[in-house]
């Protein structure tokens, strides 16, 4: 009789999640920022003696997403500092190897990010003018890591990610830390949203 695979995984906090079926009570921050603070973008292809982590870019793409939107409620700054939370257990892929991968990424990606909204009391989809906003958020961020680090020029750049506005990145810079200073700010971060949120 052949053996189901498993489908989950052992996480360091001591829960167990199961990919295939999320559940919101297996979920923690701290396993997700840890995760995310060793998940590097852009396959790794960045200089710099750390890797650019997927929490580094997801706390830039909250400050981006609160640039663009003032007074925005927290509820919806914390959706953008989570918008890449589910890559804590599946990895980052960049847009080519997701597409070649087909439907399969994208459903998981979909039930664990459901999961991960209703465990810190957000709902499972998040309104599509949000999530248009945190895109485009995201799509400044890339801009700045192809200019910063992934060895890009900015022709180049805004061709595939659009031209910034200014305003928006001014003052800001890609930052190269080590794992646990990530790992740090993004927990701390992450409470700070919600202590907000009430």
């Amino acid at each position: 009789m052949p053996r189901t695979p498993r489908a989950w995984q052992r996480m360091l906090s001591g829960r167990r999640l199961d990919l295939l079926d999320p559940t919101p009570v297996d979920i923690e921050i701290e396993d997700i920022a840890h995760g995310l603070a060793f998940v590097a973008r852009w396959n790794g292809q960045t200089k710099g003696d750390f890797a650019y982590s997927v929490a580094e870019h997801s706390l830039l793409v909250e400050t981006l997403f609160s640039r663009m939107s003032p007074g925005i409620s927290p509820k919806w700054q914390l959706a953008a500092l989570l918008h890449d939370a589910p890559e804590y257990v599946i990895g980052d892929m960049i847009s080519p190897v997701k597409s070649a991968v087909g439907p399969g990424y994208e459903e998981l990606d979909l039930r664990l990010t459901a999961a991960i909204h209703i465990r810190f009391g957000l709902p499972a989809t998040i309104p599509a003018a949000i999530k248009k906003q945190i895109k485009q958020a995201d799509r400044i961020s890339a801009w700045m890591e192809a200019v910063e680090i992934a060895g890009f020029n900015a022709a180049e750049a805004d061709r595939l990610f659009g031209k910034p506005d200014n305003q928006l990145t001014k003052g800001l810079s890609i930052a190269l830390r080590p794992p646990v200073a990530v790992r740090t700010e993004y927990v701390a971060r992450h409470h700070d949203l919600l202590a907000q949120i009430g």
